[in-house]
């Protein structure tokens, strides 16, 4: 196969139905968390309307939120299996190499350096999203639970943390759909349309313009494959480990969702009559 048509795996099947859950779940939690958090506006009240009413809309968002925590636990014990069973490398970690690569980058952009840097499997914005959203995640999975359950949250913390918890859970929800709509979108849609997490490969001119060092790494070093009865070892070692913490785990989900009902319950709508004195 020739250079011009040679194509290069990059996300297998298991990955790239993860992202597409990943993106159905921030897409609805976008749609009907933002409203919440600027519910006078023209646009907020208009979603809320589109959406059903602030009850089914707060109903979509929880249920893209367990879609959400689902969702990372399954890449957690994902990622466990490619370090501890394949014995794949770290290659998400950043490095010293990331912040010369990030400066030289720069200088790139405003013509002070020549060639742009050359980078391996991950690039340093890749690397800087991907932790980014880690951390996003996090955030918003404890702030969440605050928000979710306020009264086991005051058995533990101060009544102030519950809006504070709505503070940040609203900041860091407005910065992920910036940073996805900037960053993200820009990178992977504007500058160059990548297409490997629905295809699941590059192609070698991609591979030579985004991971060079990556493509020079699999041209020149063969691979050896795992050896079946190393690899049967490891996964009779990871596999009932990882079973049970993830049962753990989500039974940890199913007691977030149902341990109580204050923030879910929408206080009926009531008509009052106003009293006006006779003049």
């Amino acid at each position: 196969m020739s250079t011009t048509t040679k194509r290069y795996p990059r996300f297998d099947k298991a990955q790239r139905i993860e992202h597409a859950f990943m993106l159905l779940s921030f897409t609805m939690l976008s749609i009907t968390g933002l409203p919440q958090k600027y519910p006078d506006t023209d646009w907020g009240q208009w979603i809320i309307w589109l959406m059903g009413g602030i009850e089914s809309n707060r109903l979509i968002h929880r249920a893209a939120a367990v879609i959400l925590i689902v969702g990372s636990i399954y890449h957690l014990f994902s990622v466990g299996y490619r370090l501890l069973v394949r014995r794949v490398q770290m290659s998400m970690l950043p490095g010293l190499k990331d912040v010369v690569d990030a400066i030289q980058t720069l200088g790139y952009n405003f013509g002070l350096i020549k060639n742009p840097p050359k980078m391996g499997r991950y690039t340093f914005g890749e690397k800087v999203e991907y932790w980014a959203v880690i951390w996003g995640t996090v955030i918003m999975i404890l702030t969440g639970f605050m928000l979710w359950n306020p009264i086991a949250t005051t058995w533990l913390f101060p009544g102030e943390f519950i809006p504070a918890a709505k503070a940040a859970h609203g900041g860091e929800a407005l910065l992920a759909v910036l940073s996805i709509v900037t960053w993200h979108f820009y990178n992977v849609h504007v500058k160059s349309f990548n297409k490997s997490m629905f295809s699941g490969s590059l192609s070698h001119h991609e591979m030579e313009e985004e991971h060079p060092l990556e493509l020079a790494a699999r041209e020149t070093t063969q691979v050896k494959p795992i050896e079946p009865a190393v690899l049967r070892q490891r996964q009779r070692v990871y596999l009932p480990a990882a079973v049970i913490f993830s049962l753990v785990l989500l039974v940890s989900v199913y007691f977030f969702v149902t341990f109580e009902a204050t923030a879910i319950t929408t206080v009926p709508r009531q008509t009052v009559e106003i009293f006006v004195p006779a003049r």
